[in-house]
């Protein structure tokens, strides 16, 4: 039977920004369902949320299956009754010279970044609209504000995420659900371990690799818990977007200097393309 807490439903909750949010809503007496592949990080992460006094179902789905987002949800909805909050946020990275992309790893980034958004908003829509309430916040990036050469793919599923997101606030707003995209920048974290690198050969690969290595251990750069604190802004004083941190100042920059901005993200990831 469902308790009196409301319960949060995250998306790639392993680990990084996912398993900070899901930490931090547990901690504000929220009830948690954590879904993404790995059931034994999942689990992991419940037992965190146990301790804490609250509720946890780890879930483990891939969200770029439809039916497999349609049986998390049914099992879901099975534990806890409802869902009041939806945070998507499982994603991969990639950077690269866009025609070193396979149509294959064009529809991984794809198929991760943007439909699992899709899956497991389609999933719960119904659920929100019969309850006339509910809140969908989604994970977007800087590279879904400005155009970054050599992350092609991934900067075409982060600005779709951004029009799904502000559509899906214009449409839903006056039915009681509230939607919110939150957009970081580059953050310490796990993000390597998914990340897709290529390149003209393997000295490349490994270039890209270690530049993206040493960018998310800047200390200029936000961590997961300080993107785990805006989810948690959006969804308590709703808002239409949050960029997070230094995002701000990337968009700002790009605003007044595009051609610049531009020059430096060619400069900074072109690699031997630009030698």
């Amino acid at each position: 039977m469902k308790n009196m807490a409301d319960t949060v439903l995250i998306t790639g909750a392993s680990q990084g920004i996912g398993k900070a949010t899901s930490l931090l809503f547990a901690s504000k007496g929220y009830d948690v369902v954590l879904v993404a592949r790995q059931i034994d990080r999942l689990e992991s992460v419940a037992q965190q949320i146990k301790d804490k006094g609250r509720n946890a179902w780890a879930i483990s789905a891939d969200v770029r299956d439809a039916e497999q987002v349609n049986s998390m949800v049914r099992e879901a909805l099975a534990c806890c009754g409802s869902i009041d909050v939806l945070i998507n946020n499982a994603g991969i990275y990639s950077l690269g010279q866009v025609e070193q992309y396979t149509l294959e790893v064009w529809h991984q980034i794809i198929d991760t970044n943007l439909w699992g958004y899709i899956h497991t908003i389609h999933a719960l829509l119904s659920h929100f609209l019969e309850r006339g309430k509910g809140t969908i916040v989604n994970v977007g990036s800087i590279g879904g504000k400005i155009p970054i050469a050599y992350q092609v793919p991934y900067t075409t599923s982060k600005y779709a995420v951004t029009g799904l997101t502000e559509s899906l606030h214009s449409e839903l707003s006056d039915k009681g659900i509230r939607v919110c995209g939150v957009h970081p920048n580059f953050i310490k974290t796990d993000l390597m371990e998914r990340a897709i690198f290529l390149g003209k050969d393997g000295q490349e690969v490994q270039q890209r690799r270690e530049l993206v290595k040493k960018a998310v251990q800047s200390p200029v750069l936000e961590n997961p818990e300080d993107v785990a604190k805006a989810i948690w802004q959006a969804v308590k004083h709703p808002k239409a977007e949050i960029m997070v941190g230094s995002a701000n100042l990337s968009q700002a920059s790009y605003r007044l200097f595009p051609g610049l901005m531009d020059w430096i993200f060619k400069k900074t990831f072109g690699m031997k393309d630009n030698a």
